[in-house]
């Protein structure tokens, strides 16, 4: 299998070539191939002709996203549309990535693939953007929205949680955001495991929800360290862009599919937690 891989230098993509290492990979970086360039990007792919490409590279920073509005819209939207419209002049087929910040979060229990989206900054609504672009344009596409990233190789929550615990005496998170983090490595994983299954929209996270709070006390368990986390709220610690309230989502789709549900989020943190000693 031939796969093209955007976005090769970050986190995600990291993660994909360690699973991905036996088939013919193409990784390009963000600084190698200009995502928002059209005809640059119709070009590599006609050039290289994969079996699949695999849309990771994205503008990430939330809270930069919303200070830098016309950037998400540019990477993450025109970025999107432009791979789509490559794929589809060669009929490939693209798995792009997207978030559970699509969503607004003031549904309480997870969402599942068909619930309508309605993201409250523009980095959702930049990934909203990307969603609708991908769909229209061809129909050979996997939409994969997954949430709460984290893993080697790219800044994230709990490796900012790890530094933290080492430099600081008492930690303030916030306890009213709930979702799932998840895994890199378990994505990368799932994502293999969906390649050749049916078209569409997946949500892909690993199992169990939890609030940033609780995610930050899990990781001083795992390190056995007696830190005090104070809990705070959302309106007590203001940032740029606001969060969705409850982003966890079922990963229905996926289990239609046969594919299985990923690990507990607790199970897969302490595989990381343990590796990052």
């Amino acid at each position: 299998m031939k796969v093209a891989l955007t976005g090769a230098d970050g986190m995600l993509g990291h993660a994909i070539q360690k699973v991905f290492s036996d088939t013919e990979l193409m990784p390009f970086s963000l600084a190698s191939f200009d995502i928002t360039d059209l005809e640059r990007s119709v070009k590599m792919l006609r050039d290289t002709r994969p079996d699949v490409l695999i849309h990771t590279a994205a503008f990430t920073d939330v809270d930069a996203c919303e200070t830098d509005a016309e950037k998400a819209y540019r990477v993450n939207g025109m970025g999107a549309r432009n791979m789509a419209i490559a794929c589809e002049e060669i009929r490939c087929p693209i798995l792009h990535i997207s978030s559970d910040y699509v969503f607004d979060g003031e549904k309480e229990t997870p969402y599942n693939e068909w619930d309508r989206p309605n993201p409250i900054n523009h980095y959702g609504i930049s990934k909203l953007l990307a969603e609708q672009f991908v769909s229209s344009l061809t129909n050979k596409f996997y939409i994969v929205r997954t949430s709460w990233l984290y893993g080697p190789n790219g800044k994230n929550f709990v490796d900012t949680i790890l530094r933290l615990l080492a430099e600081t005496k008492e930690l303030r998170v916030v306890n009213d955001q709930f979702g799932s983090p998840t895994f890199t490595e378990d994505l990368a994983t799932a994502i293999r495991q969906l390649l050749g299954k049916g078209y569409g929209m997946y949500h892909v996270t690993n199992s169990g929800v939890c609030s940033w709070h609780e995610c930050a006390l899990k990781i001083a368990e795992l390190k056995g360290l007696q830190n005090p986390i104070i809990p705070v709220t959302s309106a007590e610690f203001k940032r740029p862009a606001r969060r969705p309230t409850h982003s966890a989502m079922n990963n229905t789709m996926l289990r239609l599919e046969g594919v299985p549900a990923l690990r507990h989020w607790s199970e897969a943190l302490e595989q990381y937690v343990k590796q990052a000693r």
